[in-house]
């Protein structure tokens, strides 16, 4: 990593709580009936436990595997299928890969057959989700039907804990609220007087989410900073994604002429980000974060940054980055993370499936040889990685929350 282009500013203390932050369209379903290939008892076992089940001793080595990896169309998620298709090159024919439609949240059955499908393949032996959008849990009770033995790896879910964690067999997401807690300071060493929050009620009934926000609020208060919600359009409702996107570029002067150019923004939506960063670095105005941290994140379309022949390199988009803010005379006040959160769940659920399936690992769920796979795909970044915990405080083994240094462009 080229840290000579950049300094960067060390977060806050970060604590286990969770991002899927930045789901375009998903939304909070009610789980599923557990199957009996998932949970020895169903309905009395805790999260975690049914995706854990036979998951003790040691892993065997597999013959013949494929992995499979699905993940949304390039108008959904550009950075996932990017490293989707950056794991095909690396492997060849033991990846296999699919996408879920544009409108998952109407076309669930389309989301489930995709998988099934996907799953029919007997040399398919785990299948790595990212990002793991609303009917994904349903998909994996589907899938386990015929095929009990799939190993599922599912990156920033569009469902809440208590949902996916007992379906799938490792959960990988961003600490949303730790980033609540560690986006105040870091907005405030920015210059930042006020934070506009844009989210809108969907996004609003999601429990990480709410405990961003909530951390926001808390955060902000104790940095000198005034936190200021703002309801957006619902990118899924009537005036879809354009009509979303619109509202942004036109609020964004609104607020900046109200609270003056000393103000962060911060959207909980993916499509929104791209016309956000745009207007931000027209009104000269202050930006530290995605709701999916990343130096690809809606930075390149908003910038007009080419990416030909780069497409997964960071470095490059580091220092096209540093490129942009130097020339908008934006120095301080532009950060992201140096990884790209959703390509690294990718990459990391492939390397360490394929670690498990060629019996590297102590059963499906290794703590330690997770942690060392994440780290190794992070390369120089320093990843912070911590267990979701639920309201009482309990640790769900499963569920991993991963947090990453700032890297501000001066």
């Amino acid at each position: 990593m080229k840290k000579r282009l950049v300094s960067f500013a060390l977060a806050a203390a970060m604590i286990a709580s969770t991002l899927a932050g930045c789901r375009g369209a998903e939304q909070a379903t009610e789980a599923p009936e557990t199957t009996t290939a998932q949970a020895a008892e169903a309905g009395d076992e805790t999260e975690g436990e049914a995706a854990a089940e036979g998951a003790e001793g040691e892993a065997q080595a597999t013959e013949n595997f494929k992995i499979g990896i699905i993940t949304g169309t390039a108008s959904q998620g550009d950075e996932e299928i990017t490293q989707a298709n950056k794991m095909k090159e690396k492997y060849g024919d033991m990846i296999v890969t699919a996408t879920y439609p544009d409108n998952f949240s109407t076309e669930t059955e389309t989301v489930i057959s995709n998988a099934v499908a996907m799953a029919s393949d007997p040399d398919v032996k785990a299948i790595v989700w990212c990002q793991a959008i609303p009917g994904t849990a349903a998909a994996i009770d589907k899938v386990r039907e015929t095929r009990p033995d799939m190993i599922f790896i599912c990156g920033t879910p569009g469902e809440d804990p208590g949902v996916i964690n007992p379906k799938a067999d490792i959960v990988l997401q961003v600490d949303e609220p730790g980033c609540g807690i560690v986006i105040p300071p870091q907005a405030a060493k920015q210059g930042a007087k006020t934070m506009i929050h844009y989210s809108f009620p969907r996004h609003m009934s999601y429990a990480l989410i709410v405990a961003r926000h909530e951390n926001l609020r808390k955060y902000c208060a104790e940095n000198g900073i005034e936190l200021v919600d703002v309801t957006a359009p619902d990118p899924t409702g009537d005036s879809g994604v354009t009509g979303a996107q619109q509202f942004i570029l036109e609020d964004v002067p609104r607020q900046i002429e109200k609270y003056g150019p000393d103000t962060v923004f911060f959207t909980t939506n993916c499509g929104m980000q791209e016309p956000l960063i745009r207007s931000v670095f027209e009104n000269k105005a202050i930006y530290t974060l995605q709701c999916c941290p990343s130096p690809f994140h809606a930075f390149p379309a908003a910038l007009n940054i080419d990416m030909s022949g780069h497409e997964a390199d960071v470095d490059y988009m580091l220092e096209q980055l540093q490129a942009k803010v130097t020339e908008a005379g934006m120095g301080g006040r532009v950060s992201t993370w140096a990884v790209p959160c959703n390509m690294l769940f990718v990459e990391a659920g492939v390397e360490y499936a394929k670690k498990v399936l060629e019996g590297q690992t102590d059963g499906v769920l290794d703590d330690a040889v997770l942690r060392e796979t994440i780290q190794e795909c992070a390369g120089d970044v320093e990843m912070t990685v911590d267990y979701y915990k639920d309201d009482e405080g309990n640790a769900k083994e499963n569920h991993y929350l991963v947090m990453a240094d700032f890297i501000t462009f001066e």
